[in-house]
């Protein structure tokens, strides 16, 4: 799965990457995004052929929903059923949108402790998460899934599942809408997954509540317990 991820660039660099007129006010910078907040996105416009860059919640809010605390519950959408779920199909085949990233986290259980990874472009490259979304409620609250698919390569030592991460000159054809599901949904290619470098970070970023560039750092070193007296 992919439950926490970094997106720090600004509303000018997005507008740049993306080729996206910004219609929303963005988010701030964050190293530590969790679910239920507020993240970028880029979509093809409603009303014209253009890609906007605008603002979701994350986690994808079915029109069915009572309220918006069902998205906290759907921020991923397995690949494998994006197709045919009745909670993603129709966003799926009509609605598709990119996830700016600068990388995510995922935790290894050792014993009672969890030690954070985080897997990112080794040259500080951005990534493009496969998205969809939809607008749920009166006001049209915009939300958001990520897609995520199985592991490969070396992340499979971290977790099972990663996100679907699409090259540049897959772009075009994941916005347009429609196509066949078998090319929208390939994993990266071998040399793609080999720029991808999984390095250990510091445990703060298991809490929402921390920020800051501060939790990529590599953990604290750890003093050796002392031996025993008896």
């Amino acid at each position: 799965m992919c439950g926490r991820y970094a997106t720090t660039r600004s509303d000018a660099d997005l507008q740049d990457l993306f080729e996206a007129v910004s219609v929303a006010e963005q988010p701030d910078a964050s190293w530590n995004v969790a679910p239920t907040a507020p993240v970028p996105v880029v979509r093809m416009s409603q009303t014209h052929d253009a890609r906007v860059l605008d603002t979701a919640r994350w986690g994808l809010v079915p029109p069915w929903a009572k309220d918006l605390r069902a998205g906290a519950r759907m921020i991923n959408a397995r690949s494998e059923t994006v197709a045919t779920s009745k909670a993603f199909a129709s966003s799926f085949a009509r609605r598709r949108c990119l996830v700016p990233a600068d990388g995510w986290f995922e935790w290894i259980r050792e014993g009672k402790q969890r030690r954070p990874f985080y897997m990112t472009p080794a040259d500080g490259a951005p990534l493009a998460f496969a998205g969809i979304w939809t607008a749920w409620g009166p006001e049209s609250t915009l939300t958001c899934s990520i897609l995520t698919t199985a592991a490969l390569g070396d992340l499979t030592r971290v977790h099972d599942r990663m996100p679907l991460i699409l090259p540049r000159d897959r772009w075009p054809a994941w916005l347009a809408g429609g196509g066949e599901p078998d090319e929208l949904l390939q994993p990266l290619s071998p040399a793609e997954l080999a720029a991808i470098e999984i390095r250990e970070v510091r445990p703060d970023v298991g809490s929402v509540r921390n920020n800051g560039p501060h939790l990529l750092d590599p953990p604290p070193a750890q003093t050796p317990e002392p031996a025993s007296l008896f």
